[in-house]
Order: structure tokens, then sequence, then C-alpha cells
């Protein structure tokens, strides 16, 4: 028999391939880590603060709607069986 057993591998010869999705996470982290040390951490008026979150939220929520009109349009059945389940769950917590 030959011994097929080289030595212990070292981490530079592992190659591992690297997804869209990991690779696009990493990217947004990056970006959120970024922008965090670009901010500086004095006091700011409080009108400034409600406005950014105010603007974060609304970007947030056009993100999410668009995601979940991509989502219906996708599968249509599927978001109808949803929404008869939600419905159903709701009616009978509302007639308790």
């Amino acid at each position: 028999m030959t011994e097929t057993y080289t030595g212990p591998t070292q981490p530079e010869d592992i190659d591992d391939e690297i997804d869209r999705e990991t690779a696009r996470l990493e990217q947004e982290a990056d970006a959120l880590l970024a922008e965090g040390e670009a901010r500086t951490f004095e006091p700011r008026p409080i009108h400034e603060a409600v406005r950014e979150d105010a603007l974060a939220a609304r970007e947030w929520s056009r993100a999410r709607t668009e995601r979940l009109r991509r989502a219906v349009e996708d599968e249509p059945v599927k978001a109808t069986l949803y929404a008869l389940g939600l419905g159903l769950v709701i009616g009978m917590l509302i007639a308790r």
C-alpha cells in the first residue's frame, strides 16, 4: 500500500469557495463597520437623531416592502395561503 498522508494542512492550502450570499453579507458588514467608525460620538440635537432614525426606518420599510412584493409576485398561491392562515389565527384570537 502507498502512503497518501502528506503532512498537516496549512491554512494557506485551504481554498474555500465563497458563495455569493456570504460575500454580500460580508460586504454589508464591512460597510456598517466603516459607517460606524466614520461617525463622531459628540452630542447632537434630538431632532437630528430622530430625523436620521426616521430616514433609516423609511429605507428599511421600503426595502422590506419591495422584498415582500417580489415574494408575492413569485409565489402568489403560497402568499395567499399564508394570508388566509394568518387571518384565521387573528379571527380566532379576536373571537375569544
